[in-house]
């Protein structure tokens, strides 16, 4: 039996490939599926299955392009409804493995049709579980995406059942592996670890402590802010069906001239800048995004970008398939290209140039003294253990529903943790007209260590 987690870092997504006696599954693959090929025929085995936990919002699962390639079987669990060719397990339904077994819990909550899988080792006993987005590490998950379909308190109490009568009654001994860590806004607080053990989550998950059912719904419910935009988007694409990526890729992966380049914005199409913030700052096309692929770039674009939204990008040279791959992941396909030669290119044509100015965090901690207005983009679970006295909280995830509050006429010093966040704010409010925004290098992480009033606690929102 070989067991191994493949984690996605800038979709803090974790897939898995199992394998017994020649026989491989896949567990929740994401969009490119070269990796599982690669390591099946590595480990010359076939895949057999595909399981999936749940439709996911967050990405664009493989699991269509990897059956066709290898003729496998999809799986979902009990109510999930697609539009391709998939089967339906039933609640407790084993699957042959070479010489594993796996059984399909049936968990709803995060979504109706959610589904762990649980590994029987060649003994027949209990070893792991995929527990999807249902359990993570130190967190469940949210039950508020399925967009007015079910409320948010009727999934949450089929959660605590799922929990307390199917979850919490394995061994303590089984391992968890659940479909995200750190960062994913699938849950509201998940743990740093990609991986737990049935145990360790009764003593140390909130969620599975003895509770009745009505306080468990309180608080799961209970600080939720409003997911991604795209996590409907992604959903649906996952229920219904997709085009491969080798055709997307093709599609979408061209380079344009500078000319083509222009044309393009004029009819429409926004600049996506994917370079690191502190190269962006020093010059780039008026009205860009920048969201760098250093962070969580996919990510961070389904949250501020229109998945309808027509994007051209600009990318350090040799970095454009990356780029078109990434933002196919979370079903952004509508690329018309990117400028050949990048940002050189667009110098060399004698192209205006936009920049934005960036402090030290000591001299934002003077300017503060002498009463500077302080926009803090984190969210609001980072900001109550300690903030600029007087700050603004706006959280990213929210600027772009509520700049109106936010006035044209003061010069707006905007930082996040360490200053990812605040350049993607920065590019945002400059490209809507907001002439002095200027960016705090290091954001929170420095900003702490200055001679700053700080409070802490929660700050309601205020104009600017």
């Amino acid at each position: 039996m070989f067991v191994q987690q493949l984690y996605t870092n800038c979709l803090a997504e974790a897939a898995y490939y199992i394998e017994s006696n020649g026989e491989a599954a896949i567990v929740d693959p994401i969009r490119e599926i070269e990796p599982y090929l690669e390591m099946a025929r590595q480990r010359g085995t076939k895949i057999k299955y595909v399981f999936e936990t749940h439709f996911h919002a967050d990405f664009v699962s493989g699991h269509i392009d990897l059956a066709k390639q290898t003729g496998a079987t999809i799986v979902f669990g009990p109510l999930a409804d697609t539009h391709y060719e998939t089967y339906t397990a039933k609640d407790a339904e084993e699957f042959k493995l070479g010489n594993i077994t796996l059984r399909a819990i049936h968990t709803p909550g995060h979504t109706p049709e959610s589904t762990c899988y649980l590994l029987l080792d060649e003994s027949y006993q209990e070893y792991c579980l995929f527990s999807g987005d249902t359990l993570f590490v130190g967190d469940v998950g949210r039950p508020d995406l399925l967009d007015g379909k079910m409320t948010k308190e009727e999934l949450a109490g089929m959660m605590y059942d799922s929990l307390n009568n199917k979850i919490k009654n394995l061994p303590d001994e089984v391992i968890v592996y659940p479909a995200h860590g750190p960062g994913s806004a699938c849950g509201k607080n998940i743990g740093k670890e990609t991986w737990s053990s049935i145990g360790h989550q009764k003593k140390t998950n909130y969620a599975l402590r003895e509770m009745r059912k009505e306080e468990f719904i309180k608080e799961v419910t209970e600080g939720l802010v409003a997911p991604p935009a795209y996590f409907f988007s992604d959903a649906r694409i996952n229920k219904q069906g997709y085009e491969a990526i080798d055709a997307v890729m093709l599609k979408n992966l061209r380079s344009l001239s500078v000319d083509a380049l222009e044309l393009e914005i004029q009819s429409g199409s926004m600049v996506l800048d994917t370079r690191d913030p502190d190269v962006f700052e020093t010059g780039f096309i008026p009205g860009s995004i920048n969201i760098g692929l250093n962070g969580m770039f996919a990510v961070w674009v389904g949250t501020v970008v229109d998945i309808q939204k027509p994007l051209v990008l600009v990318c350090d040279p040799g970095k454009e398939e990356e780029a078109v791959l990434r933002l196919a992941r979370v079903g952004y396909e509508n690329v018309r290209g990117y400028v050949d030669g990048g940002i050189g290119a667009w110098k060399n044509a004698g192209k205006q140039l936009d920049k934005i100015q960036s402090v030290t965090p000591s001299t934002f901690a003077e300017k503060v003294k002498n009463g500077a207005v302080v926009l803090d983009v984190r969210k609001f679970t980072e900001t109550e253990a300690g903030h600029v006295k007087g700050a603004s909280i706006l959280p990213l995830a929210d600027l772009k529903s509520n700049l109106a509050s936010v006035s044209k006429n003061e010069t707006v010093y905007i930082h996040c943790a360490g200053g990812y966040r605040s350049m993607i704010a920065a590019s945002m409010m400059k490209a809507s007209g907001y002439p002095n925004v200027i960016n705090v290098y290091g954001g929170w992480s420095l900003i702490k260590d200055e001679d700053v009033p700080v409070e802490t606690g929660r700050v309601a929102p205020k104009s600017i």
